[in-house]
């Protein structure tokens, strides 16, 4: 450990420097207090951005929280994913009593987590319910160091309702080309060519026939992700494993890939791709769907979840979208729904610096608590849902405002604003009372589909877009669960590999796809070139053995 600091003090020597020359009067206060009123606060580092988030916690759910838990979160929302404010951090000394990280490593390098193990032990119930044995053992750092410094955020036992990735058609689209095969990406292609051709306009615009959120991360989980997802791939991040050999390679150099790209290629070549779709901003992703024209999107859930609520919010069912399992031909079968297990590495710590790591894990382990988890999801009794004949049920009024107010979870503090910091029972899971701890639930999702949706589904034989895609126990839980959860050695040779992988990527991908078809292979090997140039196969080894690591220690 103590070469490992003499390393990072030397990486870190500028970033000192930096801090050293802040204003100290914009210092902000990073150690637990307490208020006037009584509550004691936490501060807390998250790595993702919250628009939801209201100070304060004066929301309902906000509120009740801070009368069970006398506990005030302060947090720093960042949109970098703490690729810069942990460094600084760290260079500093300097921590708030929490930190949401995506990968721990230099954290854990700089000594600037406490072991959680202990805290758990004695004072979380709950996490540990929660958890199992199972669970927290997949937290264990390592077979050398078996302490537990990240607390996981992911959902537990999930059964996710809304399949995660696939291709996003217009339910006008498939209704008026009467309901087609949409199965590979040239089901996808005719069908996006032939309305185009048939509407060029929608209420007065031109149309679009597929766009992609390719602003900074999104280009990864939306555009560049279609590579693996569409030639029978799971989510691993920029990573395919062998699931035989745990081998780890860069999954674009998998040479199935390339068809996929070429697709790309073809689809710009006859002009039914966004000529902006490369260049756009998240916020001009999303007003582009929500105006109607888009015919089509390839992509994770997430990202269609403004766009969809917009279109219904302006009565426009028939231009929301419908999800498909689209992959390059018939031999292959989406994933979105093969398990991961409990997904770990990323996820919450409590800091060195916190004054009362007791307090801290109590109010973890009260939002993994039965009555949290349902207050999270479904709000306060009364205001937000009611109990009929035994069950929670929510009425149609407060229905009408989860789907068509954007600013709901915002208003209540439902949903994500807390439970983003701590682990969460998933879809699927029943609490004491046999009752589902989410409302995504079948019998509520079908519930809260639209007139058209339903038609759309009754077309194709289903009723939720879930039962058009390969299920859940058709493959096995990952051993490994998600590769780009895996923690890679702080400032090593792998992180800066994977860097300079990225980089070129983000170039040349886009690069080939918008080329003359007759130049395709040619920027295509200037790609492969490239990353044999940065030394890719060093990283794939490197990161074999990562996996092959993680494999071999949850099996103990």
């Amino acid at each position: 450990m103590r070469l490992k600091k003499l390393k990072l003090g030397f990486i870190l020597f500028f970033l000192l420097l930096v801090v050293a020359c802040q204003d100290s009067g914009n210092e902000t206060t990073n150690k637990s207090e307490t208020t006037s009123d009584g509550l004691t606060t936490l501060t807390v580092f998250d790595s993702d951005a919250n628009p939801d988030w209201v100070e304060e916690m004066e929301t309902p759910v906000g509120k009740r929280i801070k009368e069970d838990t006398g506990v005030l979160l302060d947090p720093e929302f960042d949109i970098e994913g703490g690729q810069t404010k942990i460094p600084l951090m760290i260079a500093s000394g300097d921590y708030p009593d929490m930190i949401v990280s995506k990968g721990a490593d230099q954290l854990v390098d700089a000594d600037a987590l406490i072991d959680l193990a202990p805290l758990i032990d004695e004072h979380a119930p709950n996490l540990k319910k929660m958890l199992g044995e199972d669970g927290l053992n997949r937290l264990k750092w390592s077979e050398e160091d078996p302490s537990i410094y990240v607390l996981t955020t992911a959902p537990v036992d999930n059964e996710q309702i809304t399949p995660s990735y696939g291709a996003w058609i217009q339910h006008a689209v498939v209704k008026e080309l009467d309901y087609p095969k949409i199965r590979t990406l040239d089901d996808l292609k005719n069908v996006v060519k032939e309305y185009k051709e048939l509407h060029p306009t929608i209420d007065g615009q031109k149309t679009i026939g597929l766009t992609m959120n390719t602003d900074s991360w999104r280009i990864q989980s939306s555009f560049l992700n279609s590579g693996f997802m569409m030639t029978g791939g799971s989510d691993d991040g920029e990573y395919y494993i062998n699931p035989d050999t745990y081998e780890a390679t860069l999954h674009y150099r998998r040479s199935i890939e390339k068809e996929v790209f070429k697709w790309w290629n073809e689809m710009n070549s006859e002009g039914l791709i966004d000529p902006e779709m490369f260049v756009q901003k998240n916020d001009q992703f999303e007003a582009k769907l929500a105006s109607g024209r888009v015919l089509a999107t390839i992509g994770p859930d997430y990202l269609m979840a403004n766009p969809q609520q917009a279109l219904r919010e302006a009565g426009m069912e028939e231009r929301m979208y419908g999800v498909y399992p689209v992959t390059l031909n018939e031999e292959f079968k989406n994933r979105s729904y093969q398990s991961n297990g409990l997904q770990v590495g990323w996820g919450i710590s409590i800091t060195k610096d916190c004054e009362d790591p007791v307090k801290a894990i109590k109010f973890l382990d009260y939002l993994a608590s039965e009555e949290t988890q349902i207050m999270l999801n479904w709000g306060i009794e009364g205001e937000h849902y009611e109990i009929k004949d035994g069950k929670r049920m929510i009425p149609e009024d407060e229905w009408e405002k989860r789907n068509s107010d954007k600013d709901y979870l915002k208003k209540t503090g439902i949903g994500f604003n807390f439970a983003r910091f701590a682990p969460r029972y998933g879809d699927g899971v029943l609490d004491s009372t046999g009752q589902p701890f989410t409302t995504n639930t079948r019998e509520l999702a079908i519930q809260n589909q639209t007139d058209t949706e339903n038609e759309v589904l009754k077309a194709y034989g289903a009723e939720l877009w879930k039962d058009l895609f390969p299920s859940a126990e058709e493959f096995p839980v990952k051993p490994w669960g998600a590769a780009y959860n895996i923690s890679i050695p702080a400032n090593s040779e792998l992180q800066t590999i994977n860097q300079r992988a990225l980089d070129i990527t983000k170039q040349l991908v886009p690069k080939a796809t918008l080329a003359d078809p007759s130049n395709f292979n040619v920027v295509w090997e200037e790609y492969m070139t490239a990353l044999k140039n940065v030394n890719i196969d060093k990283a794939e080894d490197e990161y074999t053995e990562l996996i092959r690591q993680k494999v071999e220690l949850w099996s103990e």
